[in-house]
This record gives C-alpha cells, structure tokens and sequence, in this order.
C-alpha cells in the first residue's frame, strides 16, 4: 500500500501547519492518502478463496480422517439425543398403550448421558487436531510472507512506509488464525449438521418439515443484502489499522526529531484522529455483523409459531404424537443454532478476506531486480568494472543517470562527488544491482550483472552505509554478520585491525556485550567501527563506502584511517564522500552533476582545474 503524504494547511495565524485538535479529523484525509481505496470495490474473489485454503492441504491429508471420524461422532451423538427424548416421552411416560416404564426411562436416560459424554471427548479431540493444523497453516503462511517480502526490491520498499509492511506480517496474518484454527471445521460440522436434521424433520413428518423450513428461503434472501456491505466494511476496518500501524512506525522512528521540534501534541492530535476513524469503522463493520442475529431470531421465531400451530393441528389429527413434536422442536432449535453460526462464520470469512486481499497483494508483488532463467554464478571476480552509457530512472521520465560512462580497473579506489541528488548513491546501487538499468550496459569482469545471478553478485560486494544498522544481538553477532561462519578469533582480528577491539574490551562484556536494536547504547563512531569489521571480516572484492565516514568525529577519524588501508588493500571500491581526507587518496575521483560525469581524475590533477571539484574543496575549507 503505498502512502503519500501530503503538506498539511496551515493553522492559525502565526502558527502554520499547527493544527486545532477540530482540525485534525480534515488533516488527516489531506495528510494521508491510500493509493490502493478502490481496492474496497473488489467483489468476493473465489480464486482467491481457493488459493487460501490451499495451505491445508498438506496437513489436511495427514489429519482429515481423523477429524472427520470424531466430527461426524459428535454429530450423529448430537442428533440422536431429541430422537430418545421422543421415545423417552411416547414409550416410557406417556405410552398410548400400556402404563409407564422407569426401566426404559432409566435406560434411554443413561443413554443420553452417554451420548453426552463420547460427544464432549470428541470435541475436545477435534479442538486439539484442528489447532494443531490451524497453527501449522499459520506458520507457513507467515514464513512465506516473510521469505517473499526478504526477495523485493529496493522499488517495493521505497513506495511503502515500514508500518504498512509490518501490518501485513502481524495483524493480517493474525486475523487469519481463528478461520484455520476452528472455523474451517465448524463450518462443516455446521452443514452436516443442517442436512442431518433436514433429512431427520423430513422423516418424521414431511409437511411440518416443510412448513417449517419455508423460512429459510426469506432469511438467505434478506441477509444476502448485508454480505456485499459487510465486506467492505471490512476491509476498510483493514486499511484504516494499516495507517494507523505506519504512523505509528514513523513516529517512534522519528521520536528525536518530534521532541526536538516540540510536535508531541500535533502527533497525537494525528494518532488521535486515525484511532478515531479506525474506531467508527470497527463500529460500523460490527453494527452490520450484529445485523445477523436479528435476522435469525426473527426467522427462527417465526418458525417456531408456524411449528406450534401446524404441530398442534397435526397431533389432533393422529399425525403426530407429542414426543415426536418435542423432538421436532429440538432439533428446529438445533436448526436455526448452526444457521446463525453460518452467518457468524461468513462474517469471520469476510474478515479473513480483506487480510488474505493484502498479504496476497504482497505475495504476488515481483521483485523488479530478479535473476533471468538462465542467469550463471558470477565466478570469484577481479573487480574490473564499467559503466556504458548507463542510463537509469526511479521514475519515468526522470533520468537519475544519463548516459555514464566509466571504467575501473581492478583494485582501484573510486571516489565519487558531487552536491546532494548528482547520481552517486544511485551508482553503487547499480553495482550491487538493487536497480536495474534502463539502457547501457554495467559489467564486471567483462560479464553483465543482468546476466548472473543475484547472490552470487551480492556475496562479492561490501557495502558500509553512514546510518549503520546494528541488530539486537551480542557485539560478536554483529560483526560476524558479514560471514556467519567466522570463527571467534577471526571476529577479534577484524576488529583489531579497524582499531574496535579497545572500546569493545571496554564494554561491560566485551564481545558478548548484547546491544539493542539499532546499537542505541554505542555512539556513532563506535557503530560504524563495528561496520567496517563487518565488512572485512566478509572479505569483498569490492567495496562500497557511502558515507561512512560522515557521522565519525575526527579523533576516531585519525584511527581508521590506517584500517581504512587495510580495508581498501587489493580491493575495487568505490567511496562516497566529502570529506578531503577520505578521497584525497583516491586512485580516481569522479565528479558527478545532475546525473552527468563532469570531471575525472586525481585529487592532484583535478585541483589544477578551476572546476566542479575545485569548488567543493573551496567550499569546504571555508566553513572548516
């Protein structure tokens, strides 16, 4: 789903964009637009159904006979017991012929209980079998989810707030879990059920039968209305909890920048009025839920009268004995219980529906950037690199690169520059093939990365960004994430050679200090310390820095920059910078504008020029 965001108009005179807590049900709609609202329209998708209900079949194969044997005993238990209540009542107490008989009252008593008692263990065995596959589905479901969302490209990503994405993970497959767990087998102990006492009403006395299931006809003809309006009401319950997931995750993600500019209330003014809006939809899906039972209990009254009037008559006339019209009122009972919950379950069913919509959307999203049917594995590469008349785009018509030409040599050290939006991150994206190009030709070792497989690209290629991600784990899992099958010492010998292992000896467990999600507890240098010893314990033969040197102060500087040697030694890499000191030592600089190679050579040769990058370094020492 993707979001845009809109400027929110301004508030009151002085105070612009600050909106009155009015005013915040309006902002919404002009601050968060849904691309995907026509997707409510859709009517009821039965290919979808099927595909849904397919990740049973693996374990329907292993458990159906089972669940069906003790699905079909409590059934028939079920159904047996108005038939010797009847007996109990025609033969026992109040016999046509003869006196009373307690032995058969005790008899068919016992038996009752009986009944009562092999349909409660049946229960409790088939709740346990179908949960058991419920949570099985729910697994694969999610696992395949996940696996697919880990293969999307960075374009799937950049439409989508990490919010939205989550949703589909959690709280859509979530709502799929109760459908799995029991819904799938109550649905059809529901309809044997209802076709068992059919047949059973038709046997004893076919006219009342029919006289009372008459009914049954208006009630599917008045909820049939509901369905269409239940639906959407629905889905549209589901979107709303999306936007207000991915407020939510944009907002603790940027906690500092709310804080620092003292937007805690025009926040929650927001929250506020997504939780609003989501609340009135649950409401309203609920209210049309709820419109059910109504139905039902007008129907199943006006069975009853017709059952009581047309029974009476019916005994009067010899048809009918009264045992008979007890059970006939017990199991008309037992017809309307499993009718009201077919309604309940289709309600349940439309809930599963508006989920299944979206994690499907999800699933069925393909990777822009994906290997062709006969891509080979990239072989243990040189790093000879170049760039052919490369010319790329995020979006149509706007070129990002238009028509780059350049070539590497293996080993060299590439430093791109430029102002902000001139092209270089979009260049080492391409070398790691995050994007595909639009025309031209990128190659390495002379062989097109189109051509080769993706992981076997990848696995070559170090990357270390500026905003270092660390993940919650131990120091040592961290740095071992560039190769997981680094041993301990092979961990400490990175770090030491990126000058990490003191201030990691430091902490209070050294490597197996655990660091929270990001590595909040480590300061910005201390980070991508970390990140330089996850790239070269990975040991690429070429090498991206983007940035990476930006956020480190110039103490910590001086220290890598001796490992940066190390790192760069007999390795193609490419580094994005503005430090002087970063990229002085450059084989090649390449200054970049609009998308376009201005200026090529080294730090020496350029700053004879009175160029691009003249002016940069210019720049730069006059704010030093």
């Amino acid at each position: 789903m993707e979001l845009e965001k809109k400027q929110a108009a301004g508030g009151p005179a002085g105070k612009p964009g600050k909106p009155g807590k009015a005013a915040a049900g309006q902002l919404l709609e002009e601050r968060f637009v849904y691309k995907d609202d026509d997707q409510i329209d859709k009517a009821f998708d039965w290919k979808q159904f099927t595909r849904l209900f397919g990740y049973m079949k693996p374990y329907a194969r292993q458990m159906l006979p089972i669940v069906s044997v003790l699905m079909i005993l409590g059934t028939v238990t079920k159904l047996t017991v108005p038939f010797l209540t009847s007996m109990a009542i025609d033969k026992a107490i109040a016999p046509k012929e003869g006196s009373p008989s307690l032995t058969l009252l005790y008899t068919l008593t016992a038996s009752v209980i009986v009944l009562y008692l092999i349909q409660w263990i049946a229960g409790v065995y088939r709740i346990k079998y179908t949960n058991v596959i419920g949570q099985r589905v729910i697994y694969d479901l999610r696992s395949d989810l996940f696996r697919h969302i880990q293969k999307l490209s960075f374009n799937f990503f950049d439409k989508r707030p990490a919010g939205s994405v989550l949703v589909r993970v959690t709280n859509d497959i979530n709502s799929l879990q109760d459908l799995f767990t029991n819904g799938v087998v109550n649905l059809m102990i529901d309809c044997v059920q209802l076709v068992g006492i059919m047949v059973i009403l038709l046997l004893i006395n076919w006219k009342l039968g029919l006289a009372v299931m008459i009914t049954v006809p208006i009630m599917f003809l008045v909820s049939t209305k509901l369905r269409q309006k239940i639906r959407i009401a629905w889905q549209d319950v589901r979107m709303k909890n999306s936007r207000i997931n991915s407020h939510l995750n944009e907002s603790i993600q940027g906690i500092r920048v709310t804080q620092a500019y003292t937007q805690e209330q025009e926040n929650m003014q927001y929250f506020d009025a997504m939780n609003m809006d989501s609340r009135k939809s649950w409401n309203k899906a609920s209210a049309m839920n709820q419109g059910f039972g109504p139905i039902i209990e007008v129907t199943g009254g006006i069975g009853t009268m017709i059952l009581f009037w047309f029974g009476a008559y019916l005994i009067q006339s010899g048809d009918l004995t009264v045992g008979y019209l007890v059970a006939f009122s017990t199991y008309v009972s037992n017809f309307w219980d499993p009718i009201n919950r077919l309604g309940q379950m289709y309600n349940q069913l439309l809930v599963a529906m508006a989920s299944s919509e979206r994690i499907f959307e999800y699933l069925d999203e393909q990777p822009a950037v994906q290997d062709k049917p006969d891509a080979k594995p990239l072989p243990k590469i040189q790093g000879d690199i170049r760039f052919k008349n490369v010319v790329f785009e995020y979006e149509k018509g706007r070129a990002a690169l238009k028509g780059i030409s350049l070539d590497v040599k293996a080993g060299q050290s590439i430093a791109l520059v430029g102002h902000t939006g001139s092209g270089k991150s979009t260049i080492i994206n391409l070398i790691g093939r995050f994007y595909d190009i639009k025309s031209g030709e990128l190659t390495i070792d002379g062989q097109d990365v189109r051509e080769v497989q993706l992981q076997s690209l990848r696995e070559q290629i170090g990357i270390v960004l500026q905003d270092t991600f660390i993940f919650s784990g131990t120091i040592r899992d961290n740095i071992r994430f560039g190769r997981l099958d680094a041993t301990d010492r092979e961990v400490e010998e990175v770090a030491k050679a990126v000058d990490a292992h003191e201030f990691i000896m430091k902490l209070p467990r050294g490597y197996d200090t655990e660091v929270e999600e990001r590595g909040s507890a480590l300061s910005m240098g201390q980070r991508q310390l970390l990140s330089f010893a996850r790239a070269l314990l990975a040991d690429p033969r070429i090498l991206i820095l983007d940035e990476a040197t930006a956020s480190i102060d110039t103490e910590t500087e001086i220290k890598i920059q001796d490992a940066l040697k190390i790192l760069l030694q007999g390795r193609t890499s490419f580094i994005v910078a503005h430090r002087l000191s970063t990229i002085r030592h450059a084989d090649k600089i390449v200054v970049l504008d609009h998308g376009e190679i201005k200026e090529e050579g080294n730090h020496a040769e350029l700053t004879e020029r009175d160029g691009i990058y003249n002016g940069l370094i210019e720049a730069q020492f006059r704010f030093l």
